[in-house]
Parts: structure tokens; sequence; C-alpha cells
């Protein structure tokens, strides 16, 4: 059965980059090397592994990805940082237009 990994990289610039792998310790050389000049982490290293999850189904992972990438940054440091009450927080809906924000 194949594994595929979701991670997120901190950046020297301190942003993060979310992508998605078969083989987590071969993408992340490959970034940290810069193999690909044309790649968002080329001129953002050093770079360091901030957190990564498992999946056996590819699908899973890919929507997991996909999910994360459309967080903001400081939804991503709770996920990095295990804290479930601020991510929880960071979730709720709050447009005005939102039904849970209706008067």
């Amino acid at each position: 059965m194949k594994i595929y990994y979701v991670y997120i990289l901190k950046c020297s610039d301190d942003s993060f980059y979310t992508g998605m792998t078969n083989d987590l310790e071969r993408r992340f050389e490959e970034h940290r090397y810069g193999h690909n000049k044309l790649a968002y982490t080329f001129n953002k290293r050093p770079l360091e592994l901030k957190f990564f999850e498992t999946f056996n189904d590819v699908d899973q992972a890919f929507y997991f990805e996909r999910k994360i990438k459309k967080w903001s940054k400081a939804k991503k440091q709770a996920l990095i940082d295990q804290n479930w009450d601020r991510l929880k927080d960071l979730s709720i809906c709050r447009n005005d237009t939102h039904y849970s924000n209706k008067k």
C-alpha cells in the first residue's frame, strides 16, 4: 500500500509552503537543494519541515492539501502547533452574511 504525505515547510521569509508527495524525504531534499529554479521555495531557502500528515488514499491527501493551501498563515501555524482550540476559533466564519452572524 502506498503512503502519501501532506506537508508544510517554513521558508526563510517566514512564509509557508504546502505540498503533497509519496516520498517525503526525497521531496524535502528537492526543495532544500533547489532542484527547480522556478519553484516557490527556490529563493526562500533554508527551509524547515514543520508539519506532515500521512494518508493511505491519494484522494484524501489531495483534498487535505487543497484545503490547507487556502488557509491563512495563522491557521496553518495553529495546525503546526497542534493548537486545536485556536484552529477551531480561526475556522469560525466571521462574514456578516454568514447564517451564524444573523441577528
